[in-house]
C-alpha cells in the first residue's frame, strides 16, 4: 500500500513523501504464556483512561551496520510479550464496568512500512516534533483497533527511512499502563533487542493491591470528579490548530523572574503556572469561569502499605486538581496560580489515593471533569528518551506524538529534547482553537520571546 504524504505550510520546508506499508499483521508471545484472566486495578479502569496513547521515536542511521529495524524490533517484541503476556490479551468487561484483561496470547497489532523520505529531510521541515502532521502514515490506526474492549492493547509500526534511520511508533491502551510502566515495558524491549536474556527488572502485575476493599470508604473529597459543571470553554467542533513551545534554561529563568525571589518552586511547577495563565488568557472565557489545572502525580512513592514493587507496570497516579476563576488566573501575579498548584500536588497521599480507588469501585468509575481543564502529564523522568535499540542509538525525539487524549484536546504532556542549538530543555505541546491559539502566542512571545 503506498501512501502520498504532504506536510503542510505550517512548516519551515514544503516536504511531500510516501509510505509504503505491508499488511497488518499479530505478533505473539516467543513461548506458551498463562492463559488467565486478570482484572485491573481500580486506578486503571476508570472512565479518564479508557483511551489509547501514541508515542513515537525518530532514529538517525548507522551506516556500519546492517541491521533492519524491522526484524529487530518485531523479534525484541515477541520475546518481551512472554514477560508482559497480559499485552498480548483482550480486555472485557463485567459488572460495575470492572475490566479484565483475559490472556489469550492472540498478540498485539504489527505493522512494517517503508518511506521515501530521510531523517535529515524531516528535520529540515520541523517535522520531529509533534504535532506530526504525518503521524496518520506513520502509526497508521487499523480498523477497529482503537476500541477499548476486545481488541489488540498494543499498536506498533516500525518505518524505515530511506537514509537507513528508522521510525518507531507505538499507541498503548492507558488503562494497561502509565508513562512510569510504559518505560518499563520499554527499557525491557530494548534490553531483549540488544541481546539481554531476561528483563534486568521483572515486570510485576499485582494489580488486587489497588482494588478497593469491600469496606473501603471515601474519605476525601476530590473535586477533579466533580459531577456538576459549567459547559467547557473549549467547545467540541471548534477548529483546532496544534504548536510545540520549547523551554530551556533560559525560559525558565524569565518565567521564576515573575515569581517572588524567595518562593521556592520546581520547574514543573514554575511552568505549569505560566502555562495555565497564558491558556486562561488566549481562550478569554468569562471571568466567572471556573477554570481547572489537573496535575497528573505519579504516586509509586505515596504508597507503603503495600509499597509497589519497583516491576509493577500498572496505573498508579493520581489527578489533583487546582481550581480559580479566570479572572484571578488573569489578573493576579503569577504566584497565585503557583501556589494553587502545589497545595494540589501536597495533597496526594496515600489515604488520597484509597479514597480515589473507593471513589471508583463505588460511583461506577466516573469520569475526570473536563470543562475549563487543562491536563498536564510530566514524561520527563520516564526515560523515553532513553529507548535505545542497539546500533541506532538514542532517538532524536521520543515521546507523546500529539496533544490531546482521544476527544479531549486539553491535555500537554512534558517531553525532554534537545533543540538545534544543543539545549536541554521541555518540549510542550498545546491545542488550541485558532483564534486562541495567535493570542497564546502572543501571550507567550511578551514574555519569552519566542516567535
Amino acid at each position: 500500500m503506498d501512501y502520498q504524504v504532504s506536510l503542510p505550510p505550517s512548516t519551515t520546508t514544503c516536504l511531500s513523501f510516501k509510505v509504503h506499508r505491508r499488511q497488518p499483521e499479530l505478533v505473539t508471545p516467543a513461548k506458551p504464556t498463562p492463559r488467565e484472566l486478570k482484572p485491573l486495578s481500580d486506578i486503571d479502569d476508570q472512565q479518564g483512561l479508557r483511551f489509547q496513547i501514541p508515542v513515537i521515536f525518530f532514529y538517525r542511521p548507522n551506516l556500519t551496520n546492517n541491521l533492519d529495524p524491522v526484524q529487530v524490533v518485531r523479534r525484541a517484541l515477541a520475546q518481551t510479550l512472554v514477560y508482559y503476556y497480559p499485552f498480548a490479551g483482550r480486555l472485557r468487561e463485567g459488572l460495575n464496568r470492572k475490566l479484565s484483561v483475559d490472556c489469550t496470547g492472540e498478540g498485539v497489532l504489527f505493522i512494517e512500512a517503508d518511506a521515501d523520505v530521510t531523517l535529515a529531510k524531516l528535520e529540515e521541515a520541523d517535522a520531529l516534533l509533534p504535532p506530526f502532521p504525518c503521524l496518520e502514515e506513520l502509526l497508521f490506526d487499523v480498523e477497529g483497533s482503537s476500541e477499548l474492549l476486545n481488541t489488540p492493547l498494543l499498536l506498533v509500526q516500525v518505518t524505515r527511512l530511506k537514509c537507513s534511520g528508522f521510525i518507531f511508533a507505538l499507541r498503548f491502551n492507558h488503562t494497561m499502563t502509565d508513562g512510569a510502566g510504559l518505560s518499563l515495558f520499554l527499557k525491557s524491549l530494548c534490553e531483549l533487542a540488544c541481546g539481554l536474556h531476561a528483563p534486568s527488572v521483572p515486570p510485576v502485575w499485582e494489580r488486587e493491591s489497588l482494588i478497593a476493599s469491600a469496606s473501603a470508604r471515601v474519605t476525601h473529597t476530590h473535586r477533579e470528579y466533580d459531577d456538576k459543571v459549567q459547559p467547557e470553554a473549549v467547545v467540541v467542533g471548534d477548529f483546532l490548530v496544534s504548536r510545540s513551545f520549547f523551554f530551556g534554561p533560559e525560559e525558565i529563568s524569565t518565567i521564576r523572574g515573575l515569581l517572588p525571589a524567595d518562593l521556592h518552586n520546581t520547574t514543573f511547577e514554575a511552568m505549569t503556572s505560566f502555562l495555565w495563565r497564558c491558556r486562561t488568557i488566549a481562550l478569554s472565557p468569562d471571568p466567572n469561569t471556573e477554570m481547572r489545572m489537573t496535575c497528573i502525580v505519579n504516586s509509586r512513592s505515596k504508597l507503603s502499605n503495600p509499597p509497589i514493587p519497583s516491576g509493577y507496570y500498572g496505573n498508579v497516579f493520581a489527578i489533583p486538581v487546582a481550581i480559580a476563576t479566570a479572572k484571578d488566573l488573569m489578573e493576579k501575579p503569577l504566584e497565585f496560580p503557583l501556589r494553587l498548584i502545589q497545595e494540589a500536588k501536597k495533597s496526594v497521599t496515600e489515604d488520597y489515593i484509597r479514597s480515589m480507588m473507593a471513589l471508583m469501585a463505588t460511583r461506577g468509575r466516573p469520569m475526570f471533569v473536563a470543562a475549563g481543564n487543562y491536563i498536564v502529564s510530566d514524561l520527563r523522568h520516564f526515560d523515553l528518551g532513553k529507548v535505545d535499540f542497539g546500533p541506532w542509538g538514542k532517538p532524536v525525539y521520543g515521546g507523546t506524538a500529539k496533544a490531546g487524549i482521544a476527544v479531549f484536546p486539553g491535555v500537554s504532556f512534558y517531553v525532554p529534547f534537545m533543540n538545534r542549538k544543543g539545549v536541554s530543555g521541555t518540549v510542550v505541546a498545546i491545542s488550541l482553537p485558532v483564534q486562541a491559539m495567535e493570542k497564546f502566542v502572543e501571550e507567550l512571545d511578551g514574555v519569552l520571546h519566542v516567535t
